[in-house]
């Protein structure tokens, strides 16, 4: 007897990565519709690739003793990440999830710093996690397309 192997393509791959990332809790958005002309527009251009509103909720709830003014610091930094080269940037990036934002701002009249958690680690129930598919960014006018992205 031959065991065949059903077809496999990008779209096969695609939805079977959605179906076991949804069975694993994660919620869905199809990029079309989050797209910044969609139907429920999460961004303000195709060159946004951080879903700003969903990730300012998100830390507010992981960080709740941290005031807003920091978590929008926080966020500031996550998307001017801008190193000349990728790996540096994939190294700053990597750093901020693992060991946090480093953010200052002011409590009872005196500059305190602090971390803000781009992840809860302790309890994941706390975390935003999205998958999308056909999420497509614009980039100096070249469409590209990452099979899923994650938030």
């Amino acid at each position: 007897m031959v065991n065949v192997m059903p077809d496999l393509n990008e779209n096969s791959i695609e939805n079977f990565a959605i179906d076991l990332l949804k069975s694993q809790g994660w919620d869905y958005a199809f990029g079309p519709d989050i797209a910044p002309d969609g139907v429920r527009p999460e961004r303000k251009s195709f060159e946004d690739v951080i879903l700003e509103s969903r990730l300012k909720k998100a830390l507010k709830i992981i960080n709740p003793n941290i005031p807003e003014s920091a978590i929008d610091d926080a966020v500031k930094q996550v998307k001017n990440l801008n190193f000349p080269e990728l790996i540096s940037n994939n190294e700053a990036f990597h750093r901020m999830l693992t060991e946090g934002v480093r953010v200052s701002y002011q409590k009872n009249g005196e500059e305190r710093g602090d971390y803000v958690w781009l992840v809860d680690f302790e309890n994941p129930e706390n975390n935003d996690f999205l998958v999308v598919n056909q999420f497509t960014v614009i980039e100096n006018n070249v469409n590209k397309r990452p099979i899923l992205f994650f938030s």
